[in-house]
């Protein structure tokens, strides 16, 4: 059994998976060990922008949706989803990114959430028998999933420096031409956590190209592609790409999710698409690992995957709180409006932990240092530096936590 110590476990690795003492601590655990002993300024109120939680009302609509069915509570539900969710979905996909041809059979497969998603689907690509010690590429800062998948599935991560000096491109030239040769997967969050860089046509035809060199899959993690700013104007995504470049499929996952487009963080709702052969092995995967999505939360997704009326105002409200905040940052901290998302990735002017660890102390306002959700690579920790400021409240603490922030920074 593991010994406890508080709050760490000390593990015995002869009998458990070796793989789980290379697991970093989370971020949000590493914030709250850094805030240990701080106390927040009790003359104002908290407020927290430090976790990506959208906190908007969850409709009214799918909330009717999943009461009404809870009568499906009452049977096991198939892995594979009901057909009528998986033709709301390529509905959706068609309207959304211009597809056609999408199989529901065979080319959607509804998942519990993205971030169990990337894991077990990285379970399911990675070979380790290969002869050598597979690898798997992420964008660095990065969703800290992609990081601990790689390990469990006895891969290495490799990581990609997304810089602002060069408009947070991928390094691709910082792999060598034998680590290249490893790749079995690459991770892509477009647009990006947490910088908010959407990839163009040219960016996808580059990860194409190199897909297709080397033979390693791509896994677009796309769970922020409906917060963007201009109507009639969203982000590209990766099978829209593929299908711009007049190619198939082939070698690539497309991921999803309810949480942020329909503020139901807590259904677990979305749906992997894309390569029917990497789909029907995931499909196996995940009917072993026992992820079939609840008959309830199937009819709420259902309803939510049919209306847009809901996701065209919740972008105004991201859009009102970026366009409100996003001046008073930049004049202290040096941030801009990013292509999408609801982050704002925001220099400091001291190291980005001591920024934050301070800003709780002096002005009960939490956000998440940089350095968290990055690794050193190439000499660099991208994220040292940044805080990432998850404008998901309402607009009035939104407001009021970046006023507190620039009394904050005019005063050091």
């Amino acid at each position: 059994m593991p010994r406890i110590i508080g709050r760490s476990i000390s593990i015995r690795t002869n009998t458990v998976n070796p793989h789980l003492t290379k697991l970093q601590t989370y971020p949000f655990e590493k914030l709250r060990q850094l805030l240990a002993g701080t106390t927040p300024n009790r003359d104002l109120r908290e407020i927290r922008l430090s976790i990506g939680e959208p906190q908007h009302p969850t409709p009214d609509f799918i909330k009717g949706a999943l009461t009404k069915a809870l009568g499906g509570l009452a049977s096991y539900p198939n892995t594979l989803g009901i057909p009528a969710l998986r033709t709301a979905i390529v509905e959706w996909m068609e309207r959304r990114y211009g597809l056609s041809g999408i199989d529901p059979d065979t080319q959607v497969l509804p998942i519990n959430g993205s971030r169990e998603a990337l894991f077990a689907l990285t379970q399911t690509i990675i070979d380790p028998s290969r002869g050598y010690v597979p690898l798997v590429v992420s964008p660095n800062p990065f969703y800290q999933i992609y990081e601990g998948a790689a390990y469990l599935a006895g891969a290495e991560p490799r990581f990609l420096n997304t810089l602002p000096g060069n408009g947070y491109a991928f390094d691709y030239d910082s792999l060598s031409e034998d680590e290249w040769r490893r790749v079995q997967l690459m991770f892509v969050c477009s647009p990006a956590n947490p910088t908010g860089k959407v990839l163009n046509l040219e960016d996808w035809r580059k990860l194409f190209t190199l897909s297709d060199k080397y033979g390693f899959v791509i896994a677009s993690d796309e769970c922020y592609s409906e917060i963007y700013f201009e109507e009639g104007h969203p982000p590209l995504g990766g099978m829209q790409a593929a299908k711009q470049l007049g190619r198939g499929f082939d070698r690539l996952i497309m991921l999803s999710s309810l949480s942020k487009r329909s503020n139901v963080p807590g259904m677990r709702s979305g749906f992997v698409s894309g390569d029917p052969a990497i789909l029907k092995a995931f499909l196996l995967y995940r009917t072993y690992h026992g992820s079939a999505m609840s008959p309830a939360i199937q009819a709420a997704s259902i309803a939510a995957w049919k209306e847009e009326t809901h996701v065209v105002a919740n972008r105004r409200q991201y859009r009102e709180k970026f366009e409100a905040v996003t001046p008073l940052l930049a004049e202290v901290l040096g941030t801009g409006m990013p292509d999408a998302s609801f982050y704002l990735w925001a220099r400091t002017p001291m190291a980005d932990t001591e920024f934050a660890r301070a800003l709780v102390a002096d002005y009960n306002v939490y956000v998440l240092p940089g350095s968290f959700l990055a690794r050193d690579a190439g000499g660099v920790n991208p994220g040292a530096g940044f805080v990432r400021i998850a404008l998901v409240a309402p607009l009035a603490d939104c407001l009021e936590a970046a006023h507190r922030i620039r009394q904050f920074v005019s005063h050091l």
